[in-house]
């Protein structure tokens, strides 16, 4: 295997042959990102660096390279008795992807997003330096600002992130609930307890909401198998208590990519047993996704049914006390079912992001709603999608840049602090080799 140290120096031979650090980029078969990209083959690939470093129990730290998928990282933790403090959902994910974007999960109520809990971060830059910033030294602007910068500031070579201590198991209690200020105020008073370790929950409709609360134990009287025939966002209002082991849990949502699999047939038992458990996971969707997208099939169906649809898949992140109005929005004014809801709440020690303005000092609640949209009469481009960033903006909330954006260039500016932007682009990629924020996250159509 080849160490770190290698790597960097091979890199550095690459970059000194191709000064200014042109063409850098991600060769990568596998994308979390749900927005039109314009592809190009990078000159210099970091893509390469995707290995765990190092695991330290006793500091409760992890040190792993930039490309290195949550699903190896979580396993070489396990294997020390640890968990990365904040592990998204999905397998396919990466340590430096969720640093330069924004990753979320059920500890995110007490350890904030996955750039909260990063304590130092080597970076390459636009101008070819290769940097190590922390929240204390020089280099603590780009610390702050790299969180939502999606590469435009620069890629992350090594990251060094908290771990939390494990059980082999957890346990799962899931609660039902038909009034959405219920709700979200048991919701915060779970997430109150220090005897609670997960808190998410799900909105099946208007008066059914789940509220799932998790804790580790170290010994469990069954463990439920979510990995091939079971689905495990069904069980949430099947039982009223489950066991997993921990690693099941972790990835509990990425055999059906949360529900979003039943789009490919991959909840219908036949058509289950044909996928098979080893394809079964979110990356497979996500090539089916984009197959289609490429040919178009979808737009094709939907075209001789003489109806249009529009992708509205969205992460948006709401203060708790307007929770349940934007709640109620989303089931008059969009309809996409279900939705996934996470609460977050960064510590008080962790150094708040620059371009990622999430409110400080309170519980936001995160919903996910991930789906399209068919209609009958002819609707603008983004009709939904602008509708919920207006809503967003109304409510005091921020939303996820992974997906589709329709803000006009002045709004998007002002809600992702272009000053700060600004000022890290002329001290780290000062002849713009990396692109710009916006260009890159909204869609071109409407610059």
């Amino acid at each position: 295997m080849t160490s770190y140290a290698d790597k960097v120096a091979r890199l550095r031979e690459r970059l000194a042959a191709a000064p200014g650090g042109h063409g850098i980029g991600l060769a990568k078969a596998t994308s979390n990102l749900f927005r039109d990209r314009t592809r190009h083959k990078p000159r210099i690939d970091v893509s390469h660096f995707d290995a765990v470093v190092g695991v330290d129990r006793r500091a409760g730290l992890v040190e792993a390279e930039g490309m290195t998928t949550f699903v190896d990282l979580a396993d070489a933790t396990l294997s020390e008795g640890a968990m990365p403090a904040v592990v998204p959902q999905l397998k396919s994910i990466t340590l430096g992807g969720a640093a330069a974007g924004v990753g979320i999960e059920a500890t995110s109520f007490r350890h904030g997003l996955v750039h909260d809990t990063l304590v130092a971060m080597d970076v390459l830059t636009g101008d070819g330096a290769i940097v190590t910033c922390t929240a204390e030294n020089e280099h603590r602007d780009l610390f702050l600002g790299f969180p939502n910068s999606y590469g435009t500031l620069g890629y992350a070579l090594k990251l060094t992130a908290r771990m939390l201590p494990v059980e082999r198991y957890v346990r799962v209690d899931h609660a039902r609930f038909d009034d959405a200020p219920a709700y979200f105020a048991a919701l915060a008073n779970a997430c109150a307890d220090p005897g609670v370790d997960f808190v998410d929950g799900v909105a099946f409709a208007r008066g059914d909401l789940v509220l799932s609360c998790a804790r580790f134990v170290d010994d469990a009287p069954f463990t439920s198998d979510y990995t091939y025939e079971r689905i495990y966002y069904r069980s949430l209002r099947e039982r009223a208590r489950d066991y997993l082991t921990t690693r099941d849990y972790l990835w509990r949502w990425d055999t059906d990519w949360f529900w979003c699999s039943k789009n490919v047939g991959a909840q219908q038992p036949l058509l289950r047993r044909l996928y098979g458990r080893g394809r079964l996971n979110s990356i497979t969707y996500q090539k089916i996704m984009r197959w289609n997208a490429r040919v178009g099939l979808t737009r094709t169906l939907n075209g001789l049914r003489g109806r249009t649809s529009e992708s509205v898949i969205q992460d948006v992140d709401i203060p708790i006390a307007r929770a349940p109005e934007f709640l109620d929005f989303l089931f008059r004014q969009i309809g996409v079912l279900p939705i996934w809801i996470c609460p977050i709440h960064a510590p008080d020690a962790a150094a708040p992001s620059t371009l990622y303005p999430l409110p400080r000092g309170t519980l936001s609640i995160n919903f996910g709603f991930w789906d399209a949209v068919t209609f009958r009469e002819p609707r603008p481009p983004g009709f939904l999608n602008r509708m919920i960033e207006r809503e967003v903006q109304r409510a005091g909330g921020v939303k996820s840049l992974y997906s589709d954006s329709y803000f006009d260039r002045d709004e998007f500016w002002s809600i992702y602090d272009g000053a700060t932007y600004r000022a890290l682009k002329a001290r780290y990629d000062p002849n713009g080799v990396l692109g710009d924020l916006y260009d890159k996250v909204v869609r071109p159509r409407i610059r």
